[in-house]
């Protein structure tokens, strides 16, 4: 059993109820209909990533204006570099990318989960 911080796992529960404008589009009009188990707002580590796909680790975050700041840039290399360290591939794309070209985001998303089914497979024979 994995033990969080009492705060983090009260944080994303916050955050599953609240999601974003832009998150609630990915998640209702796209991830929840993917054939692969998609987490939304999954604890790694000390860590809330906004959507997790486990079986191709692999981390999707929507980026907001705070995003784009000094801190906010900082604190998302260090995450970054967090997730990279534990074989997790984060996709970000800004907020601006899902409410112009959500077509766009969606199939960004499902060339990598494609290229990840391939890698698998061809190592597995």
């Amino acid at each position: 059993m994995k033990h969080y911080a009492p705060y983090l796992r009260q944080n994303a529960r916050e955050l599953r109820k609240n999601m974003t404008r832009e998150e609630s589009r990915l998640w209702y009009d796209f991830l929840k209909q993917l054939p692969v188990t998609v987490k939304r707002q999954e604890l790694i580590g000390h860590y809330i990533t906004d959507f997790y796909v486990p079986s191709a680790k692999l981390a999707i975050e929507l980026d907001g204006t705070q995003h784009f700041e000094e801190k906010g840039l900082s604190y998302d290399k260090q995450r970054d570099e967090f997730f990279t360290r534990r074989g997790i591939t984060v996709l970000r794309y800004p907020n601006n990318a899902v409410n112009q070209n959500f077509s766009g985001v969606c199939e960004d998303i499902l060339q990598y989960l494609k290229k990840d089914t391939v890698s698998t497979e061809e190592t597995e024979k």
